[in-house]
């Protein structure tokens, strides 16, 4: 069987953890620290396993950063894909208007398509959150594919118990919960129906985040990262069941909190804040380096036309 997969980096600010964690807004030295310094890391680490990515890019954040928009301009031209991932991130983006939407999608696109030279074709929604009117605008505007459907109940389980404590003392985080129905979306790539859960026929493809065959459990950047080198083996090891690995990072997956700074209140709330730097990037190498045998790792937008001319939605 030929398995494919893709890796990509979803360029979440400090400020989407901050606002999670309810804490607020980030000091303005370390607002584009992901950006300044977690990028390049990334950059590097690609180019040594000679992976190409796809990069999920939020507008506002590079609107007026040319230094970042120099680089991910650099980045496209290296054979990287650079995707959408909304202008503002609004966690609660599958529940807002049309309007809203459409703002927000668009106005990131067009910064995307300046940056790269051409029209960005996936998104991935803030928080793994999408709607029937997100797929709606996606297809007015030619997008080729989603990837934001992250079928995990353990993962729904944590976040849901997370929103629970910290409203139990008092605190409020702006996330937004995932639309339950996702956890029983498939785990391998589909056309999407009436609902983005289920399948039919839509132009669209959807390309659900990892998990595990059975258990469906997460098989992400952070999840990888915080587990023993045991347990990271026996993740990576079930992911050759399926015909598709769709393996998501975040940039604060290398970022440091003692070489970036990362004040004391976002380390003791964030736990892969918590594991070094060094750790994190040798367990990513390390996870490249498996992958390496098994899989052909091409960015989103090429699985996304490989499904749809080869048809892997039929391969479980």
């Amino acid at each position: 069987m030929i398995r494919l997969a893709s890796v990509s980096v979803d360029l979440d600010s400090l400020k989407c953890y901050y606002r999670i964690h309810g804490l607020g807004e980030p000091p303005p030295e370390l607002e584009r620290v992901v950006l300044q310094r977690a990028l390049g890391r990334f950059a590097e680490l690609f180019a040594r396993h000679q992976v190409k990515a796809t990069f999920f890019v939020i507008g506002e954040d590079v609107e007026h950063d040319p230094s970042s928009r120099a680089e991910l301009s650099a980045l496209a031209k290296a054979g990287h894909e650079l995707a959408n991932h909304s202008y503002s991130h609004p966690y609660d983006l599958a529940s807002q208007s049309r309007e809203f939407v459409e703002d927000e999608i668009t106005r990131a696109h067009q910064i995307i398509a300046e940056i790269s030279g051409s029209a960005p074709v996936g998104f991935r929604a803030p928080g793994y959150d999408v709607s029937k009117t997100i797929f709606d605008v996606l297809m007015k505007l030619g997008y080729r594919y989603d990837s934001s459907v992250f079928p995990s109940w353990p993962y729904y389980v944590a976040k849901l118990g997370m929103m629970a404590a910290m409203r139990l003392f008092g605190q409020r985080s702006r996330s937004a919960l995932t639309n339950p129905r996702a956890l029983l979306a498939p785990a391998m790539p589909y056309r999407p129906g009436a609902s983005p859960f289920v399948r039919g026929q839509s132009m669209l493809v959807e390309l659900p985040v990892a998990v595990t065959p059975g258990l469906r459990l997460p098989v992400i950047g952070t999840s990888l990262l915080l587990a023993p080198t045991a347990a990271r083996v026996r993740l990576l090891e079930s992911m050759r069941k399926r015909a598709f690995f769709n393996l998501e990072l975040h940039g604060i997956d290398l970022i440091g909190a003692d070489e970036d700074g990362i004040p004391t209140e976002l380390v003791q709330k964030q736990p892969d804040l918590r594991v070094s730097l060094q750790h994190k990037q040798r367990a990513l190498e390390a996870t490249l380096d498996r992958m390496a045998p098994d899989y052909i790792i091409q960015p989103l937008c090429k699985i996304a036309t490989r499904v749809q001319r080869e048809g892997l939605a039929k391969a479980q």
